[in-house]
C-alpha cells in the first residue's frame, strides 16, 4: 500500500514524479500529493481520490522545482481527506510515509507539550514534527534523522525534503521497502524498482533499518546503528512497458490472459524436461530431514497454500500446518525442531507474513519463501528462495501471481516427495509431464472467455453467491468467492461442498447462484450429489467442469462453463481461469473499478 517517489535532479521533476506515482497506482491509494522546493520555499499540491484529480490541479497550478517528493496514500490513521494527504509540511520539513508509527500517540503528546500544533489526523505527521524539532535545536538534517529514527516503533518507509537544504533528500526504511536509484547527475528514491523504471535501471535495495542521504552525485547509506555501509548496485530489469495494458481494457484482464505464458516461464525454472525431473534452487538443507512444514500466507496466497497442503500431504506424506499470517504469531504455534516454515507472498513485503517469517526464524525453523519479487524483504531473509516468474502484477486482485504460486508449489511438493522417498522416478516423470501440459490447458480455458462474459449478467444481479468444491477445488471455491467480493462487491462465500448440509444450505433459494467447481474424477460424484441437494431447494447452479462432467450433471444448471479435461494436479491452475474471468466480467457489467477496487491495496505493508 502507499507509494513513494523522490527525485533530486537538474531539471524540473514534477512530471516525472507524477509518472512514478502512476506506476505505483497498482499498490492502492485514496489520495496523492507532490512537494518541491520553489524559490526557497516548500510548495505542494494534493488531491483526494485518483491521480487524475492531482493531475488536473497541476495543470491549473504547475509545480516547478528540481528536487521533490511524491506520495500515494492508503488511509490508515485518519480518513482519506485532503488534510490527511501527504506530503506533510512542518517548519521547513516535508515528509511522505508508508507504514504505521505504532507509538505516535505518546510522541504526538510530547510534541504538543512543546507547543506544536498538528494539522492532520495521521500518525505520519508526528515524524515531521520530531525532525523539525531536532532542526530547531541546531541539528543538521542527517543528525536530526539519526536522532528520530530510533524513537519510531512500527513500520515505515519515509522520504524527507528540507526547505533549507535543497541539495539533498533523506530516506529510511523499517518494515516497508525503499529503493535508491542512480542516474546521471540525479538520484532517486522509490517504493520499488518499477516506480523508477523509466528513470534508471541501476538501483540499490535498502536493508531493514537502513537510512540514506541522497544528492545529485549519489547516495550515502547508513545502517540502523548509523554506521556507513555499502549496498550493492544492481540492474533492476524493471520495465515500464510491463505495466502497459496493451489492447486489454483492464490490467486484470491482461494479467488473466498472460497466465499461459508466465506459467510456462515459471515452470522453466523448476522443470528439466529432458531429464523429466523437478529442479529447485540450491539450498542449505535436505527435505528428507524436515519432519513438518508450516505454511503461512494471507488472502489469495493463503488459498495457494491450502492447495499446497493437499499436494504435500498426498505426495510427500509430510504433515503440514496452514496458518493465516495475521493469526500465526498470536496463537503461540508449536513449531517442531528441524521443521520448515513456508511463506507465500506476491510482493514479498506483506507485513503480517514478514512478521510471521521472523517469528519462525527466531523459533529455529528453516525458511522457504514463494515470492514474485526476488529482491523483496522475504526473499532476502529466506534460506530457500522459490521465485515465481509472473512479472509485474498491476491489478489489485491477484490472478497470474496466484497461478504461478501454484506452479511453484506443485514442483516443491514433488521435490519434497522425491527427497523423502515417497515418489518414484516414474511418478516424478509423470508429474513433470502433467505440469508441462498446464500452459496449453490454460490457453484452452481462456478460449471460453466470451461464454463466461455472456453469463455474467446472471450473476451480477445477485446479492449473495456461493462457491462449492471438494479436495483442491475447495480452496479454488474460496478463491473464486474472494475474487467476486474484491472487484464486484457482491457478497460471496466458498465452501467445501460436503459442508453445505451442515448449515449454509439454509441460505439457498432461487435468488442465490451457486458456482460449482467439479472436474470429472474421483470426487466428482460426491460433489454432484451436494449440487443436487442445492438444486432441489431452488438453487441456481453454474457448473464448471469438463465435457464428461457436464454431460453427466449439466442438466438443470442455469449455465455451464466447459474446461479441458486435465490431470487433477494441474486442475487448480486451469480452473482458476474461469473463476477469475467470471469475477472480471461481472465487475465490468456492474461498472466497478476493476483494477483498483475500493478500500483495497495491492501490497499490504502494515499489520
Amino acid at each position: 500500500m502507499c507509494g513513494i517517489i523522490g527525485i533530486i535532479g537538474r531539471e524540473e521533476v514534477s512530471d516525472r514524479l507524477m509518472g512514478g506515482l502512476r506506476r505505483l497506482e497498482y499498490r492502492g491509494y485514496d489520495s496523492a500529493g507532490i512537494c518541491t522546493i520553489v524559490d526557497g520555499r516548500l510548495e505542494r499540491r494534493r488531491a483526494e481520490g485518483k491521480l487524475n484529480n492531482l493531475a488536473a490541479i497541476l495543470a491549473e497550478d504547475p509545480l516547478p522545482g528540481v528536487v521533490g517528493i511524491a506520495h500515494t496514500r492508503w488511509a490508515t490513521h485518519g480518513a482519506p481527506t485532503l488534510g490527511n494527504a501527504h506530503p506533510h509540511i512542518v517548519d521547513g520539513v516535508a515528509l511522505v510515509h508508508n507504514g504505521i508509527i505504532e507509538n505516535f500517540r505518546p510522541l504526538r503528546e510530547e510534541m504538543r507539550a512543546l507547543g506544536r500544533t498538528f494539522q492532520s489526523e495521521t500518525d505520519s505527521e508526528v515524524v515531521a514534527h520530531l525532525i523539525a524539532n531536532e532542526l530547531q535545536k541546531g541539528s543538521n538534517p542527517e543528525d536530526a534523522v539519526a536522532a528520530v529514527l530510533p524513537r519510531l516503533e512500527g513500520a515505515f518507509a519515509i522520504s524527507i525534503l528540507f526547505r533549507d537544504y535543497p541539495d539533498l533528500l533523506i530516506g529510511a526504511r523499517m518494515g516497508a521497502p525503499l529503493t535508491v536509484g542512480y542516474g546521471e547527475g540525479e538520484t532517486y528514491l522509490g517504493s520499488d524498482a518499477l516506480a523508477l523504471a523509466p528513470l534508471t535501471q541501476r538501483i540499490a535495495y535498502l536493508n531493514e533499518g537502513d537510512w540514506t542521504v541522497i544528492t545529485r552525485e549519489g547516495a550515502t547509506i547508513f545502517d540502523r546503528n548509523n554506521q556507513m555501509v555499502e549496498r550493492s548496485i544492481v540492474e533492476s530489469g524493471a520495465s515500464s512497458a510491463a505495466v502497459e495494458k496493451g489492447n486489454h481494457r483492464h490490467y486484470m484482464q491482461k494479467e488473466i490472459f498472460e497466465q499461459p505464458l508466465v506459467i510456462a516461464q515459471t515452470l522453466q525454472s523448476y522443470l528439466r524436461p529432458f531429464e523429466q525431473q523437478v529442479a529447485l534452487p540450491d539450498m542449505e538443507f535436505n527435505f528428507a530431514d524436515v519432519p513438518r512444514i508450516t505454511i503461512v500466507a494471507c488472502g489469495t496466497s493463503y488459498y495457494a497454500g491450502m492447495v499446497a497442503k493437499y499436494w504435500l500431504e498426498q505426495f510427500a506424506r509430510v504433515p503440514v500446518e496452514l496458518d493465516i499470517a495475521s493469526e500465526f504469531r498470536y496463537r503461540q504455534p508449536v513449531l517442531e525442531p528441524g521443521g520448515m516454515a513456508l511463506f507465500i507472498s506476491q510482493s514479498g513485503e506483506t507485513a503480517d507474513t514478514l512478521a510471521a517469517l521472523r517469528h519462525a526464524r527466531a523459533e529455529g525453523q528453516k525458511i522457504a519463501v514463494v515470492v514474485n519479487v526476488p529482491t523483496s524483504s522475504m526473499a532476502r531473509e529466506a534460506d530457500l528462495l522459490l521465485p515465481t516468474r509472473a512479472g509485474p502484477e498491476i491489478g489489485v486482485a491477484s490472478t497470474k501471481a496466484f497461478t504461478c504460486q501454484l506452479a511453484v508449489l506443485a514442483a516443491l511438493a514433488a521435490k519434497v516427495a522425491r527427497d523423502k522417498g515417497r515418489m518414484s522416478e516414474e511418478e516424478e516423470r509423470e508429474i513433470v509431464a502433467h505440469l508441462s501440459e498446464a500452459p496449453a490447458a490454460m490457453n484452452a480455458a481462456l478460449a471460453h472467455d466470451e461464454d463466461i462474459e455472456a453469463m455474467a449478467p446472471l450473476i451480477a444481479k445477485a446479492r449473495d453467491v456461493l462457491y462449492l468444491g471438494r479436495g483442491t477445488d475447495y480452496p479454488m471455491a474460496m478463491e473464486g468467492a474472494l475474487k467476486l467480493k474484491e472487484i464486484s462487491y457482491i457478497h460471496a462465500e466458498g465452501y467445501a461442498a460436503g459442508e453445505m448440509k451442515h448449515g449454509p444450505i439454509a441460505l439457498i433459494d432461487e435468488h442465490v447462484p451457486i458456482i460449482v467447481i467439479a472436474p470429472s474424477g474421483p470426487l466428482f460424484e460426491k460433489t454432484v450429489s451436494n449440487m443436487q441437494e442445492v438444486q432441489a431447494r431452488g438453487g441456481q447452479v453454474v457448473l464448471i467442469s469438463d465435457a464428461e462432467g457436464l454431460a453427466k450433471a449439466g442438466e438443470g444448471a442455469i449455465a455451464t462453463i466447459e474446461m479441458p479435461k486435465v490431470h487433477p494436479l494441474i486442475a487448480p491452475m486451469v480452473y482458476a481461469i474461469p473463476v477469475q474471468l467470471l469475477a472480471y466480467h461481472v465487475a465490468v457489467f456492474k461498472g466497478t473499478d476493476v483494477d483498483q477496487p475500493r478500500n483495497l491495496a495491492k501490497s499490504v505493508t502494515v499489520e
